[in-house]
């Protein structure tokens, strides 16, 4: 499905919009240069774009769209020309020209994280952008600063921001993860257990339910991922759950955002074509949807493309802007997203502890409804007497129960699925390991015979250069002989000239 421009009257046009669909939203004002690897970030009615990367060169401004009536406009920060301190160990200064960073909302001010700028540092640069006074310069952090890079994903849970991985000044893929703590700006390098995704950069991060960091995508300096990570933030457990649905496509330099429990996907590509589908994973199923395809030459099949949710009109919207895939964009798309109820957030448990917490559940329902079923007992003289209880709780103790038991059932009939989908991928896996094991012996049998030719090629070559090293001795033996044969004819002929005049003489002598 293409976008489609909308030009009807501002004023109710977000009630006439078609869910799932991709909108081009005409603007006015001065619109902004086109760009990529951008920051953006929503605070009320208004979105915030800075920086950017535009034909090789970093971007300076910042600019802001008002969404309520769709006007461009940019912010003119309070210019100093030196740095000053501003308080909180902030220093205030220029807004500097800067791409591949991340901006967060922080109150009432803006924070732009890592990134690439002309002001080299050898760490992490945390910079402010205050919206009241106008004001922008440098936070002053404390702790294990992470050291500098770009492509890096910042995420926020409560007063803390989470980084994760990126590309350091020597290219130099990462995937530490540092803390930094927004009250005291204090950085720590978190420690986690289980294998944690590969090195990777221009991925996308998000958070669930306070509880869960999810990654999805990125990329090497060889290839693109679509692989799907979990850490819990709690016991800090890295997991990769599977995922159901549609076929999400290997991604890098994407965007994404939260809504509702919904994980909305846009943009990016893998460096030949851009990543046309916009999609979105149910984070309750862990099942990946396309919401809608564009062509492939749309700026929303874009890199460095960014993605933020707005409540405009008191309903929801995602608002897209810039992305680079062949040329520089600066359109303002928005979409309606079909939204549903929040579920319960799902709990990314091991299988292991699945079937473990499903064991200990479905022992004690039975123990409970062995008790339940002692509503009369005899008494000392053999009497019966009931034992009375509450019964409308009672019921509703046991429906609980057994409702959990059947849910605990069903999760354990998925975790024996998964594991039998597992075990079939590993004898897949291990059929292939065997059919390479034959071909490799076969290869190795292969290059075992061409050594041995090879060694004979060899001793052939060594041969012939140890004749061609006789070589010139021979060619002077030659030589000497022609000069040995020549002086030889030389002493004949003279021996034949002579014996000839010695003839003539006698005959001469006879004939006198």
């Amino acid at each position: 499905m293409d976008t489609k421009e909308f030009r009807k009257d501002i004023g109710s046009w977000y009630s006439n919009l078609a869910h799932d669909q991709w909108v081009v939203v005409p603007v006015s004002g001065p619109r902004p240069s086109g760009r990529y690897k951008h920051g953006a970030a929503v605070i009320g009615e208004k979105l915030y774009i800075t920086g950017g990367s535009r034909n090789g060169r970093h971007l300076a401004d910042i600019q802001v769209l008002d969404l309520t009536d769709f006007t461009w406009s940019s912010l003119v920060m309070t210019v100093e020309e030196n740095a000053v301190q501003v308080g909180n160990g902030s220093m205030k200064g220029n807004f500097p020209a800067i791409s591949g960073h991340d901006m967060i909302v922080w109150g009432k001010k803006l924070l732009v994280l890592g990134g690439q700028s002309k002001k080299y540092s050898d760490y992490v640069t945390v910079r402010f952008v205050d919206l009241e006074t106008q004001d922008c310069g440098v936070v002053q952090t404390a702790g294990k600063l992470p050291v500098a890079r770009t492509g890096q994903s910042v995420t926020v849970v409560g007063s803390k921001l989470i980084m994760l991985g990126g590309e350091d000044i020597n290219r130099r893929l990462l995937n530490d993860i540092h803390v930094l703590d927004l009250d005291s700006m204090t950085w720590n390098e978190v420690e986690t257990t289980q294998p944690p995704p590969s090195p990777r950069y221009d991925h996308t991060a998000a958070v669930h339910a306070e509880h869960y960091l999810l990654i999805f995508g990125g990329c090497s300096h060889s290839t693109c991922f679509n692989d799907l990570h979990v850490l819990d933030l709690q016991t800090m457990e890295w997991s990769q759950p599977e995922s159901r649905g549609d076929f999400a496509s290997p991604r890098a330099a994407h965007s994404g955002i939260i809504v509702n429990g919904n994980w909305f996907i846009v943009g990016g590509g893998d460096n030949k074509t851009g990543a046309r589908e916009t999609l979105v994973l149910d984070l309750t199923k862990l099942v990946w949807s396309v919401v809608t395809r564009v062509n492939g030459r749309d700026p929303l099949a874009s890199e460095g493309i960014s993605v933020c949710s707005a409540v405009i009109g008191g309903e929801k919207y995602l608002v897209a802007f810039g992305g680079y895939n062949g040329k520089y964009n600066n359109e303002v798309f928005i979409l309606k997203p079909k939204l549903k109820e929040p579920a319960r957030p799902k709990i990314f448990l091991s299988p292991a502890a699945a079937a473990a917490a499903a064991s200990v559940s479905a022992a004690y329902s039975i123990s409970s409804a062995k008790q339940t079923d002692l509503s009369k007992a005899e008494d000392s003289n053999g009497d019966s007497c009931e034992i009375k209880h509450p019964q409308q709780d009672f019921t509703f103790d046991v429906d609980t129960i057994r409702e959990e038991k059947r849910l605990l059932e069903l999760s354990v009939a998925e975790v024996r699925q998964e594991n039998s989908k597992l075990r079939e991928k590993i004898d897949d896996v291990n059929n292939t390991h065997a059919e390479l094991s034959k071909e490799l012996l076969s290869v190795q049998s292969q290059l075992i015979g061409e050594r041995s030719r090879c060694f004979k090629l060899e001793a052939q070559i060594a041969e012939l250069q140890s004749m061609l090293q006789l070589l010139p001795s021979v060619e002077a033996e030659v030589l000497s002989l022609r000069g040995q044969i020549s002086a030889l004819e030389k002493d004949v002929e003279l021996a034949t000239t002579a014996q000839k005049q010695s003839s003539r003489g006698v005959w001469q002598w006879i004939a006198g």
